[in-house]
C-alpha cells in the first residue's frame, strides 16, 4: 500500500457519540449529528445511528443519498437548501434549515406536488453574519411561512462561530430562547426544536446553570475530533485521535533551508518566506494540496511542515532521518478532515471493527440500494 491512507477508528467515534449523547442528553439537549465533515461516509453514518443519533444533518444532498443508498436508516436534516434542488429536498429529507422566504416558498410548491409536509427550522441572525433572518424581520417572516401549504415550522435556530467567529455565549442563547417564547405566544404555535448552534456551544453549555429553551445542537467536530471549536480544546473523556493520516516518504536527504537563486512567486501565486536554519534533514511525502488542506495537518512532535506543492509535502525532520518508504502519521484539524474525506486519492481504512463492520460494496463497487429507506421516517 503506497497511497496516502486515512485510518478511521470506528470504536473511538462510537465512544465519542455515546459520551456526547449522555452529556447533553442529561440536560435535555438532543443532538443532530453533522456528517458533512466526513462527506456523508456511510460507515460513519452507521456508527452514529447505531449509537443513538437517529437524525443526521448534512449540507449536501449527494451525501444524504450516499447514506441512504448504503442502507443506513436515519432521518435527515439539510443544512443548506439550494433553490434548484427543492424537489430532491422534500424527497430525501424530513427537515431543512432555512432563512430565505423565496426558498421556503419553492419548498412549499415542491411538497405540494408530492403530497408531503416538509418541516423547516427557521434560522435567525444572531451576529455571525452567515445565514439567518434579522430579528426585526422575524415576525413578518413567520406570518408568511405559516400561510404556506405543506410547510410546517417546527423550530428556530442560529449558527455562530463559523463565518464571523461570534461566540454562542449566555446572552446569545437567552435572546434565542426569548424569541422562541415570543413566537409561540404571538402565533399560538409550538416550536419543538430550538437549535442553539454547534460544537462551539460546549463552553456555554458547561458554564450555564440555565439553558432556557435551547434543546438541540448540531455537532460534527465534537463527535469526530473530540474538541470544542472556540479554542479547539479537547473535551474531557472524548477521543481526539479517531482519524490518522498515514503518508509515504518518497525522498529524504540533507539540503539547505533557504532556496537559492532569483526569487519569484510559488506555484500558487504566493511569495514564500523561509527561515535560515542552515542545512536540515528534509523529507518529501507523497501528498499535497491536491489531496488535503495541508495547513490543517499536525505532524509528529519531532517534525515540522515546511510547505507543500500540489503533490508533495516537505518536512523538516530535525534530528530524525527518514528513509524512502517510511510512513509518517499526521493528526488532522477540521479543515484537513473535510478535504481528506472528500479526496478520491486517499484510501479510507476502518479499524477496530470487531463490533462495527464497514458497509461492504458489491462486486461492481456500488453501494447496495436501500429498500424503502424512507418509508418508516415520515410522520
Amino acid at each position: 500500500m503506497s497511497s496516502p491512507e486515512i485510518v478511521v477508528d470506528l470504536e473511538k467515534i462510537a465512544s465519542n457519540v455515546r459520551a456526547l449523547k449522555a452529556l447533553y442528553g442529561a440536560r435535555g439537549i438532543n443532538i443532530f449529528a453533522v456528517t458533512k465533515a466526513v462527506c456523508g461516509d456511510p460507515n460513519l453514518a452507521n456508527i452514529l445511528v447505531n449509537n443513538g443519533l437517529n437524525f443526521l444533518a448534512d449540507s449536501r444532498l449527494e451525501n444524504i443519498k450516499n447514506i441512504l443508498d448504503a442502507g443506513v436508516h436515519a432521518k435527515f436534516l439539510l443544512l443548506r437548501t439550494l433553490p434548484s434542488e427543492v424537489d430532491a429536498v422534500v424527497k430525501y429529507t424530513e427537515i431543512s434549515l432555512n432563512s430565505n422566504l423565496t426558498v421556503i416558498q419553492l419548498l412549499s410548491k415542491a411538497a405540494v406536488k408530492v403530497n408531503v409536509v416538509h418541516k423547516i427550522i427557521l434560522m435567525i441572525e444572531m451576529g455571525d453574519l452567515r445565514e439567518g433572518v434579522m430579528p426585526i424581520d422575524l415576525n413578518d417572516m413567520v406570518r408568511k411561512i405559516l400561510r404556506l401549504p405543506n410547510i410546517k415550522l417546527i423550530g428556530i435556530g442560529t449558527n455562530l462561530a463559523c463565518f464571523g467567529g461570534i461566540k454562542p455565549n449566555a446572552r446569545k442563547m437567552r435572546t434565542l430562547s426569548s424569541l422562541a417564547v415570543d413566537l409561540e405566544k404571538r402565533f399560538n404555535i409550538i416550536l419543538s426544536i430550538v437549535s442553539g448552534g454547534n460544537s462551539a456551544n460546549y463552553n456555554w453549555f458547561t458554564k450555564s446553570e440555565v439553558l432556557g429553551r435551547i434543546n438541540n445542537l448540531r455537532l460534527g467536530e465534537s463527535i469526530f475530533l473530540g474538541r470544542e471549536t472556540l479554542e479547539r480544546k479537547p473535551i474531557p473523556d472524548l477521543h481526539t485521535d479517531a482519524f490518522a493520516l498515514s503518508v509515504e516518504v518518497i525522498d529524504s536527504g540533507v539540503k539547505p533551508s533557504i532556496p537559492f537563486g532569483e526569487s519569484g512567486l510559488d506555484a500558487f501565486g504566493n511569495k514564500p518566506v523561509f527561515e535560515d536554519l542552515g542545512q536540515i534533514n528534509r523529507a518529501i511525502l507523497a501528498i499535497g494540496k491536491l489531496d488535503v488542506q495541508t495547513d490543517g495537518l499536525i505532524p509528529p512532535e519531532n517534525m515540522t511542515i515546511l510547505g507543500a506543492s500540489s503533490d508533495h509535502l516537505i518536512l523538516n525532520t530535525h534530528e530524525k532521518t527518514l528513509e524512502v518508504g517510511d510512513r509518517v502519521t499526521f493528526s488532522l484539524n477540521y479543515g484537513a478532515l473535510l478535504s481528506v474525506m472528500g479526496s478520491q486519492t486517499i484510501i479510507k481504512n476502518y479499524v477496530n471493527t470487531n463490533e462495527y463492520r464497514p458497509i461492504l460494496q458489491n462486486g461492481r463497487g456500488e453501494r447496495p440500494k436501500a429498500q424503502n429507506a424512507f418509508s418508516n421516517h415520515r410522520d
